[in-house]
């Protein structure tokens, strides 16, 4: 096996060796997420690419992974959310009337505005209300609403996202206001108000505010990650359980010297763990003076905290305001800063050094280099730098319209919505395998064509393999020797196919070795089924089917180790995606009974008919798949797919021969056979699962396991299709009808009388043709010239119309 390189954003550039702290054993922490809201895809983005990678490293490597995540449950975010919850639950419990409510959501309008939308407030006329909002929402941001920039210059990015969350923040809470429904769409602009004005009434001591929240939004993260076949961490931790534990590791970095007390708060002091001979900012040195990553890392509650020696100096533990959760320490009732909280979990479980930390790009600064410092700091002695992580790794964002998605900007799909619209587990995985990890990834049309493609490429194939098992052998289980003989082929070509399988595994090492690049392992993929298809299609009557049948395991291993199949476990050694009923414990006889059921129906619909008899169709009438089924059940195998085989492959090879005769009997018996054929393609066995695909040249069906929801879905589009066929050849025989009965309407009129009611002429000739003018004036040359020729027209008609009907009338 080749060393594994990873891009380790520690060593930017290219891969470098990853070599662990202890052979075989890996230990890993990856940030886990700040539960005060539902989850999206971006964090789909970040959690499933470390899955895996997570689970190339155990399952293809063959790591020993300790994994430990842990769950932020009390920062500013989850603070403000939870503290604005209460004081709106509060104030709907007032019912107050409706005119202060009208009074309240105004002045929550216009502190909205002033806060981020200024330029609302500062034009010029009349105050901003409710019928001017428009007009100079307009005015102001019309070129951003449009999609232009605010200086007009390059392509939309995160501030444009922002500055249209406030707008449309702003939009919903007009028309709530101007329909009396102020808690039904203001709730965004009322809620900062609402704290502005009374977050220091709250009682904290009631943490209960904030623990509601966050325990129920960890359920919903968990329920999504669980949806996504995410594996769960081998450590939870959380912040609340270790906050004793976050003030004694902040006390002995400030004991280090390494950071001081100011007004209640404790910040890093990185000038005095420079002077030490520390590096600061190792991950990202150019951002380190950048006041707005700075301040976003500090919280939005913690601007008014004062007392720092330097600019870049950072929070280690945060004096509590009124309104705010707090704890005892020895500098006073506080709270952990962001950063010191993984340190600290980070520490207990993995120790004072680690392989691998983990999380989105956006955490690169300040919130990773700070860890590494404040962690450094507190494990470094005799002014030696110690190394606390070895190899950061950092996922990529995932985009929308050029700005990455996020709750803050407010454009986002969340993951439940996502699974329950667009996505599945396994086509959202799909899309992120086909990016590099620590590349960004952008929504796009193109981007899930690409990923369609390859899911239907790869099922299809593991599809149609098992097919070709069901019908050389009866099974889908691995080939005997017994049974090779019945696909032999030249060795010449049997070497040409296993050597394409052999050189496929060590491309798929390379790819893997090499920072994880799925991107060309997913090609790998795709290029081995292209060849294996290329066997199948030139090879038919001479197919090395123990060869074909090796590629289409080892991709159903690949694709477990991907976690493209959530009903598969490791070692990955089934054929195909896993079937959802497969289980130890279930009961063969029950799991049975749906394709038992199938077989008895069509066996008593085919004896029913009119058929010619035969040794064939005898034989085939006084089949008993029972007995296959008895010996499946008694060597243990719960598989339902497999424990269905001989009921399936008994109603094929019927169906087979009723297909093959149809053309030899009576035009009853053909349409009562005709209409049972569809009958079980299209439902019985689509209705299980299952798919007929009937071949030319008195080839058998293939037998082919579908999902039966797919199915039903593309019998459903077929008829839908057929319906809309039939709606539209009605439209147009009903259309022609109409317009066959308007034309012998007008052939219907003889030439000498079409003109004669036209209001325009005074005066007709003996043919009817118009010759006077309403004013008694001449009828002009070139007037009377267009008429004649329709006049002429009219006479042909007219004479079509006595020839068809003879007189008689239309």
């Amino acid at each position: 096996m080749d060393s594994i390189k990873l891009h380790n954003s520690l060593k930017p550039g290219a891969p470098v060796p990853f070599v662990p702290i202890e052979k075989g054993k890996i230990k890993w922490y990856a940030c886990g997420p700040t539960v005060y809201d539902q989850s999206h895809l971006g964090h789909a983005r970040n959690y499933v690419s470390t899955d895996i990678i997570r689970r190339i490293l155990i399952h293809y490597f063959g790591f020993d992974v300790r994994f430990v995540m842990n769950i932020t449950d009390v920062d500013d975010k989850i603070i403000l959310r939870g503290r604005r919850q209460r004081l709106l639950d509060d104030l709907k419990k007032k019912n107050l009337p409706q005119p202060e409510l009208f009074e309240l959501g105004m002045a929550a309008l216009k502190a909205y505005a002033t806060n981020n939308l200024p330029q609302l407030v500062e034009a010029d006329g009349p105050e901003l209300d409710l019928t001017n909002y428009i007009s100079r929402r307009d005015a102001a941001y019309g070129k951003v609403l449009a999609g232009g920039t605010l200086t007009g210059e390059g392509k939309p990015g995160d501030d444009e996202a922002k500055l249209k969350m406030h707008i449309s923040n702003m939009t919903s809470a007009v028309i709530a206001i101007s329909g009396n429904k102020v808690f039904n769409g203001a709730e965004e602009i009322l809620l900062p108000y609402l704290d502005s004005l009374y977050k220091q009434t709250i009682d904290t001591s009631d943490q209960s505010i904030f623990t509601d929240l966050t325990k129920f939004m960890e359920g919903e993260f968990t329920d999504d990650m669980d949806a996504l076949n995410v594996l769960r961490p081998d450590v939870i931790t959380r912040v609340t359980d270790y906050v004793p534990a976050i003030a004694a590791f902040v006390e002995r970095i400030v004991d280090k010297g390494f950071a001081y007390e100011a007004e209640g708060s404790v910040y890093f002091d990185i000038a005095a763990f420079e002077r030490a001979g520390n590096s600061y900012a190792k991950l990202r040195p150019e951002s380190r003076n950048d006041k707005a990553l700075q301040e976003e890392g500090e919280g939005s509650l913690s601007k008014s905290l004062g007392g720092k020696k330097g600019a870049g100096d950072f929070a280690l533990w945060k004096k509590s305001k009124p309104g705010e959760p707090y704890w005892p320490s020895k500098w006073g009732n506080g709270r952990p800063g962001w950063h010191i909280e993984c340190s600290v979990m980070a520490s207990d479980i993995l120790g004072s050094r680690m392989d691998i930390h983990s999380g989105g790009i956006d955490l690169a600064f300040p919130h990773h280099d700070n860890e590494i410092c404040q962690s450094e700091a507190y494990f470094c002695e005799h002014g030696h730098e110690h190394t606390w992580v070895n190899n950061f790794l950092h996922m990529g964002h995932l985009s929308i319209s050029g700005s990455k998605m996020s709750k803050s900007l407010k454009n986002f799909q969340t993951i439940k919505d996502a699974l329950a619209s667009t996505y599945t587990a396994r086509s959202m995985r799909i899309v992120f395998l086909l990016g590099k990890w620590h590349d960004g990834v952008e929504i796009s049309p193109d981007m899930r064509t690409q990923a369609d493609n390859w899911e239907s490429l790869v099922n299809n194939f593991l599809t149609n393999i098992k097919s070709l098992l069901v019908e050389a052998t009866g099974t889908t289980d691995a080939i005997t020797d017994g049974t090779k003989s019945l696909t032999i082929s030249d060795d010449k070509h049997a070497e040409g196919i296993s050597a394409d399988l052999e050189q496929a595994k060590k491309d798929l090492e390379s790819a893997l070795t090499n920072s994880f690049d799925t991107p060309q392992a997913m090609r790998v993929i795709a290029e081995i089924i292209r060849k294996a298809n290329v066997h199948i299609i030139d090879r038919k009557n001479v197919l090395d089917l123990p060869a074909i049948e090796a590629i289409a395991r080892w991709i159903t291993k690949v694709v477990g180790i991907l976690g493209l199949d959530a009903n598969a476990s490791p070692p990955y050694e089934g054929l195909g995606w896993a079937s959802t009923a497969a289980a130890a414990n279930i009961d063969p006889h029950v799991a049975v009974k749906p394709y038992e059921a199938v077989w008895n129906a069509v066996l008593s619909n085919a004896t029913a008919l009119q058929l010619p008899v035969s040794e064939t169709m005898t034989g085939l009438l006084s089949q008993s798949p029972s007995s296959p089924f008895e010996s499946l059940a008694s060597e243990g195998v719960r598989d339902p797919e497999q424990l269905g085989l001989p009921y399936l492959r008994a109603v094929s090879k019927l169906r087979d021969e009723l297909r093959r005769i149809v053309a030899t009997v009576l035009p009853e018996t053909k349409a009562s056979i005709l209409a049972l054929s569809d009958r079980i393609r299209d439902f019985d066995l689509t209705n299980l699962g299952v798919y007929l695909d009937d071949r030319p040249d008195g080839q058998p069906s293939l037998i082919k396991f579908i999902p039966a929801s797919e199915l039903i879905a593309a019998r459903e589009e077929k008829a839908a299709k057929e319906a809309e066929k039939t709606r539209a050849k009605e439209e147009a025989k009903r259309a022609r009808e109409k317009a066959d009965e308007e034309k012998w309407a007008k052939a219907k009129v003889a030439p000498e009388e079409m003109f004669k009611s036209d209001e325009r002429y005074s005066d007709w000739d003996a043919e009817g043709m118009p010759i006077k003018m309403k004013d008694g004036s001449e009828v002009p040359k070139a007037q009377s010239k267009k008429l004649k020729k329709e006049w002429d027209r009219q006479k042909k008609a007219h004479g079509e119309y006595q020839t068809k009907f003879g007189g008689r009338k239309a």
